[in-house]
């Protein structure tokens, strides 16, 4: 899967489909698709990663919108496939670079957008609502959608017509035969788009390695009810803000068990209230209540449903097990259900908070000990079907880490698709469709790029290594004053630490080496102060490093006076 070595691309030919995934392939998340056919391009979601332990001070890091620099006059629309943040939380950034893109989506989708565009003050994007079926004809793409099943209503597939092939984009799904809002995977519309012919399949990668079969939404129910039954003090409930049909299923057990419900987390009541208003989810109306009226009732009385259910260190739930809530505490014989999957690379922060919640005596329920979620993605079984269904002459597996999309390329070929043509590319491969037959022939930077704070872009992993040194090593500053003209130190070398050792005095040692390496530079006609700190960074670094086997981050400081 290497493709280091390969080139920038030529010039794209005439009538040959350029596809460039700009994030998604390698992890899970920043999913974004470039479709370019004679100079214009079609964008499929755009979404973000959220940082791992090693990026300390990323808030996101969003797909190779760099890419698109210079070529936002050719785009004539993005697609939304559904409305998780791997796929539309990067939105806002990309309509910073140019606000009038054509934004197609669905009902849902598109209400979950408008929440963040008005966060980040951006009031006149073009948005169009789409649903299953529909047919849009924009520029030279022909838009077919079709629905399909995931852990968010309104998802939706898309089949991509244009004069230099077809492609059909699954975004994340299943097939769910009794999905709790009767709205299964269209697999009649994904076999019309096989009769018609699929030039190339970018299929969701996630469960490609699971055999079988993904579970139903409604198998869990049994194991739901139960923690509802055993519960006999306060119950909380961690899951994802937009997983709104396992909301439904803990609302409905709210009621039938007589406790009110209360949403915790800002994107919870957030989206929970837009589900509600656009009719997604059904709420009896005295049901909800305010966090502020959590203690007007006896705690086997309530449900509390919030965020938190991945370990991230400001939401709800890490809050509630750092007993850092202003409002929420668990006692012993509480219940905690994590009603979510583990997202690959989150697992430290997730069974670090579920420890804290034991440590507290709380009955800690989840996938591990419970049958309390199912996954929103296809296993290897449906898979199989779809690639029976739609027969693709090409195969470009898109949404997993590497070994997702190696294990969904494995399916492609068994079903019938030609090796060479079950394309196993990374982010900034570039894909040449031309006379029905797909190859990499060509590479792109769609690089990260992160977000901190208000700032965009302007963190490099360079500064990312300088975090890690500073959180992990801590730091040594050396301020040593010179004097040029004689070459004689005047004052110093005083030496400060921070994250290192506490104790002031193991740096006797290392001061008169300091000083002698000074003066013998200095002796030898050295008079650039930048190698003078230069030199006082060896030495430090040296003495460190024997002395302590460790490697702070030196900060050598020499003033010429």
């Amino acid at each position: 899967m290497a493709h280091d070595g390969l080139k920038s691309p030529s010039k794209l030919a005439a009538d040959t489909l350029r596809i460039i995934p700009l994030g998604g392939l390698g992890d899970v998340g920043r999913n974004m698709t470039c479709f370019e056919v004679n100079g214009k391009i079609l964008l499929v979601d755009c979404g973000v990663l959220f940082p791992e332990d090693n990026q300390p001070g990323v808030d996101l890091i969003l797909p190779g919108l760099d890419y698109l620099e210079g070529r936002l006059g050719d785009v004539v629309g993005l697609v939304l496939t559904h409305g998780h943040e791997d796929h539309i939380g990067g939105v806002p950034y990309l309509l910073r670079m140019r606000e009038d893109i054509p934004i197609y989506g669905s009902k849902l989708t598109l209400a979950l957008v408008e929440g963040k565009l008005r966060e980040h003050r951006i009031r006149h994007a073009e948005l169009h609502t789409v649903k299953e079926r529909d047919q849009v004809a924009l520029d030279i793409f022909d838009l077919e959608f079709y629905a399909v099943t995931h852990s968010i209503p309104d998802a939706l597939a898309v089949f991509i017509r244009t004069k230099a092939g077809t492609v059909l984009h699954t975004g994340d799904f299943k097939m769910d035969q009794l999905p709790l809002d009767h709205r299964i995977t269209d697999l009649r519309g994904f076999a019309h788009a096989g009769e018609e012919g699929v030039d190339i399949l970018l299929a969701d990668s996630t469960n490609a390695e699971v055999p079988g079969f993904t579970p139903l939404e409604r198998d869990i129910l049994p194991a739901l009810e139960r923690v509802f039954a055993e519960s006999t003090q306060k119950l909380v409930v961690a899951c994802f803000a937009s997983h709104v049909h396992r909301v439904q299923q803990i609302i409905n057990l709210a009621v039938k068990h007589d406790r009110k419900v209360c949403y915790v987390g800002r994107s919870m009541v957030r989206n929970m209230a837009i589900a509600r208003e656009l009719g997604y989810l059904k709420v009896p109306g005295d049901l909800l209540i305010e966090m502020s009226k959590l203690n007007d009732y006896p705690d086997d009385k309530v449900v509390i449903i919030c965020t938190g259910s991945q370990g991230e260190p400001l939401a709800a739930l890490s809050r509630i097990a750092n007993r850092d809530h202003p409002v929420i505490s668990i006692d012993a014989g509480d219940t905690v259900l994590f009603a979510s999957s583990l997202i690959p690379g989150n697992e430290n922060a997730v069974y670090r908070v579920v420890n804290g919640l034991t440590r507290m005596g709380a009955h800690v329920v989840h996938r591990g000990n419970a049958f309390v979620h199912v996954s929103g993605h296809s296993s290897a079984g449906e898979l199989l079907y779809l690639y029976n269904i739609v027969k693709p002459r090409n195969a470009l597996p898109v949404h997993g880490e590497p070994r997702h999309l190696v294990a969904n390329a494995d399916l492609a070929v068994a079903t019938g698709v030609p090796r060479d043509r079950a394309i196993v590319a990374q982010d900034g491969d570039v894909v040449d469709l031309k006379k029905g037959r797909a190859r990499i022939v060509g590479r792109v930077d769609a690089s990260y790029i992160f977000v901190d704070g208000s700032t965009v872009g302007d963190i490099t992993e360079s500064a990312l290594t300088d975090r890690r040194i500073l959180g992990e090593e801590g730091f040594i500053s050396v301020v040593v004053a010179v004097d040029l003209r004689d070459g004689s130190i005047v004052s110093g070398p005083d030496l400060s630490a921070r994250g290192f050792l506490e104790d002031p005095s193991i740096f006797d040692d290392v001061t008169a080496r300091i000083a002698k390496s000074v003066r013998s530079a200095l002796d030898e006609g050295v008079d650039d102060v930048h190698r003078l700190q230069q030199v006082v960074r060896r030495t430090v670094g040296q003495w460190v490093s024997n002395t302590y086997r460790r490697r702070p981050m030196i900060v050598p400081v020499v003033i010429a006076v």
